[in-house]
């Protein structure tokens, strides 16, 4: 079977929790096919990785991380792994050892993130990652290591098999958080007003309420009234939530 395949595709999607183990064996297989053992995580701030319907860990059930290699047991690789830290720079699948990261097309933002002691940081020598950008800022990854612990240049298998592993990798993760995510991380009902976004564009770059009203010729308090508006039905804890849950949402950009 090629690369690209819908039945490769349809068979990595997860519809409901009986499908996670049967997903996760099919996206292993196609990995083992390019010589690469993938490494799944649903979010790269959680600690715990994916499970099974069972609650048991697909890294170690499915892909075939070992005692030995349990990188989904160390608490600390969200903070300490290079790998973890390109991802929140970075949406396009990528390429790294300890030499620099190589992509598609240059990007200042990976070569800004610190490779000292690549090895034990990141837990392998070279990988393939596909970044998994999910709703509401959540990020999730697969990074896809060489089965030959000495293997260091992944170029080729970069240029054959990266687009293919970024379409499954995307695939399985977020239809995994779809069908596991059991609260929902915004109401349904969150549409923000007209009004509610103009105060909250205006917050987004500093301005006090006070300065907003001003702007908008509408009193302090109605300023006040919007942008608690907008906090609840976004179900947010406070002015800084809101303007974040806003941006994610695409009402307003956080860049201007």
């Amino acid at each position: 079977m090629s690369p690209y395949s819908q039945a490769r595709v349809e068979a990595v999607r997860i519809s409901r929790p009986e499908d996670i183990k049967r997903a996760a064996e099919a996206l292993h297989a196609f990995a083992m096919e390019c010589g690469l053992r993938a490494a799944p995580a649903h979010d790269i701030a959680d600690k715990r990785t994916p499970v099974d319907a069972d609650g048991n860990p697909l890294a170690r059930d499915v892909f075939g991380w070992t005692e030995e290699r349990v990188w989904w047991r160390n608490a600390r690789i969200a903070l300490d792994s290079p790998i973890t830290s390109a991802c929140r720079f970075e949406s396009q699948p990528f390429w790294v050892n300890a030499s620099g990261f190589h992509t598609r097309q240059p990007s200042a933002y990976l070569d800004s993130v610190d490779l000292t002691n690549f090895d034990t940081r990141a837990m392998t020598r070279a990988a393939i990652v596909v970044p998994v950008h999910l709703p509401f800022g959540q990020i999730g990854a697969v990074s896809f290591n060489p089965l030959d612990p000495e293997q260091t240049d992944l170029s080729e298998a970069f240029e054959l098999v990266s687009d293919a592993l970024g379409l499954y990798a995307r695939t399985f993760i977020a239809s995994y958080v779809h069908v596991m995510g059991s609260i929902q991380a915004l109401p349904p009902q969150s549409r923000l007003s007209k009004r509610e976004v103009e105060c909250l564009r205006w917050a987004a770059i500093g301005k006090t309420d006070m300065e907003i009203s001003m702007i908008m010729s509408r009193s302090r308090a109605t300023v006040r009234f919007h942008i608690h508006n907008a906090s609840l039905k976004l179900n947010a804890v406070n002015r800084s939530q809101t303007v974040f849950k806003a941006a994610q949402l695409g009402y307003i950009s956080l860049n201007k």
